[in-house]
């Protein structure tokens, strides 16, 4: 595994290179995890599960949960925004916008 900060290329299903840097590799349950932060800033950084020398996407959800809980009881990591994905809750703040966009009306 790198050093935080280094830069890590990844390909995704179709090949294409894409950069990350690491921001972290943290122990949650006896597992190990990088937090990649992607190029692009305006991205959230997004969790991998570490094998060895093999990073996988974390898709389950209570596993994604009980890494971001832990992430965000370290203090250094306030700040720090983490790409979801999933559709519940981008639906979840669907439904926040809305109710924002309601009161704003006349």
């Amino acid at each position: 595994m790198t050093d935080r900060g280094e830069t890590i290329t990844m390909l995704d299903d179709e090949g294409l290179p894409h950069d990350f840097t690491l921001v972290d590799v943290v122990e949650v349950d006896d597992q190990r995890y990088a937090v990649l932060q992607p190029d692009d800033p305006a991205a959230g950084a997004v969790l991998f599960r570490v094998e060895g020398e093999t990073m996988t996407p974390v898709e389950d959800d209570d596993e994604f949960d009980r890494v971001v809980d832990a992430l965000r009881d370290l203090e250094e990591y306030d700040d720090l925004i983490i790409e979801d994905g999933t559709d519940e809750d981008a639906g979840e703040e669907d439904d926040d916008k809305d109710d924002d966009e309601e009161d704003d009306g006349p």
